[in-house]
């Protein structure tokens, strides 16, 4: 049986002063990832008919970040119900429940959104459902003002608290189920008799109340609930966001030696039997197969890595890298742009760069491709089982056919066919006794211009 339909309305007009940035508050990123994109991850699996985002004037890089979701402007700041109000057109005719998000409360997960939902379709069916939590010191949140059967009655701005209110200690966390066929007419007889001359969200119960309309409060972690308004906010959201990565990794039967340690991307995939070593970051766009093996100190980034593939210690994956199973990167080894075959070994010192490595191809210690000129980047070609000697530099674009062995300390400017060797390096030139002549005339020299000081 299918659900009921709903519409995602997400508020992030704010300006978020106390960012003390030029971004919008919604863009600055946890996990990689801009806050707002955090909320639509969480409603997407439900399924929303429709999803409006309410932004603020000159806010198109919101809008952009958040497409292919409808985005409708909030021309003034006159509180939260004029947000919702600014989507009225947009909704028009809709006639399934709304849920009203914000776009800077990026923790909230889809299980607290589908009971949120399940909540307000709960038989008597709620004209609204708020999503509550508990709070040892409320501070500045509203409180939820419940009745003696446990309905919601009202939401009181803490601004607006009688001393007994403010001992409350179920605060409004701010979403809401709403159904859709209520909200608009109730907003419209929303004024502004409170403390900040707004026109308040929260008050849309009290008017719900009034016309005989049930609401109920759903209590919610507070651990999903936190709004984030300032830069030491969004650090410690920050750090929320990475327990939560880490323990989903470590439950999908990835091992973390240090999990404290490792700093995930809201995208980083990483399959089962992976082990995954103390300070290792993951940048976004990562996949990582199955028994990968990466040790400490590695930084990856916009890369794949297939089963049985072990990068590091201290390696750097940076985007387009493309490591096939049981690829071998090893301690000082960068690799961007460039695809590694299945057993392709590089295990110390070596930039890769705009390649193709076949299988079973190794590359010594110092060796880099030469992928860039100044204007333009080259690709380098290597075959299968292919040797690259030590401090070989491949100066793109080159090709090495198959088999080829490139000796220690050439310099590759020309292709090599395959099952050839390539010597690129001036003849070793031996001249005996010539080291100890050399010492004494410079032992001579020495005494000499001391003497002549003296």
């Amino acid at each position: 049986m299918n659900s009921p339909p709903f519409a995602a309305l997400i508020l992030a007009a704010g300006k978020g002063t106390r960012m003390r940035s030029d971004l919008p508050k919604v863009l600055h990123k946890l996990a990689h990832r801009p806050m707002i994109g955090h909320v639509l991850a969480a409603v997407a699996p439900l399924h929303p008919a429709r999803t409006v985002v309410v932004v603020g004037p000159g806010m198109e890089d919101v809008s952009s970040a958040v497409a292919p979701a409808e985005t409708v402007v909030q021309a003034q700041q006159r509180g939260t119900a004029d947000a919702v109000m600014a989507a009225r057109e947009k909704l028009a005719g809709f006639a399934g429940d709304v849920l009203v998000l914000y776009g800077d409360t990026p923790l909230v997960t889809t299980g607290t959104l589908a009971a949120l939902l399940a909540e307000r379709r709960k038989a008597p069916a709620a004209a609204a459902v708020v999503v509550g939590m508990r709070l040892a010191e409320p501070g500045a949140y509203g409180r939820l003002i419940l009745g003696r059967d446990g309905t919601l009655e009202a939401i009181r701005e803490a601004a607006d608290c009688s001393k007994e209110e403010r001992a409350i200690d179920l605060c409004n966390a701010g979403l809401m189920a709403l159904d859709g066929a209520h909200l608009f007419p109730l907003l419209a007889g929303i004024g502004t008799a409170n403390a900040k001359g707004e026109y308040y969200l929260t008050d849309l119960i009290a008017a719900a109340r009034k016309r005989g309309l049930p609401c109920r409060a759903l209590e919610a972690p507070v651990a999903e609930l936190m709004g984030v308004n300032s830069r030491a906010e969004l650090a410690a959201a920050e750090a929320a966001m990475q327990r939560r990565l880490r323990q989903a990794a470590m439950d999908a039967g990835v091992t973390l030696t240090a999990p404290e340690t490792v700093h995930f991307s809201a995208d980083t995939k990483i399959g089962r039997d992976s082990v995954v070593g103390p300070f290792v970051v993951f940048g976004p766009g990562v996949s990582i197969g199955e028994g990968v093996d990466i040790p400490a100190f590695c930084h990856i980034s916009g890369a794949s890595v297939s089963d049985g593939a072990v990068i590091g210690p201290f390696a750097r994956l940076r985007p387009g890298a493309e490591l096939a199973a049981g690829v071998h990167i090893g301690n000082f080894v960068e690799v961007k742009n460039s695809r590694l075959a299945a057993g392709v070994k590089a295990n110390h010192l070596a930039y890769i760069g705009d390649a193709n490595i076949g299988a079973d191809t190794n590359v010594g210690a110092g060796t880099i491709t030469c992928n860039y000129d100044g204007i333009e980047k080259f690709r380098t070609e290597i075959g299968k089982g292919v040797f690259v000697g030590t401090n070989v530099s491949l100066v793109a674009p080159v090709a090495v056919g198959d088999g080829a062995i490139i000796a220690a300390g050439s310099v590759i400017t020309g292709d090599v066919p395959a099952d050839a060797l390539a010597i690129a390096r001036g003849r070793q030139v031996v001249k005996p006794e010539r080291a100890e002549l050399w010492r004494k005339g410079r032992r001579a020299a020495k005494a000499a211009k001391k003497t002549g000081k003296n």
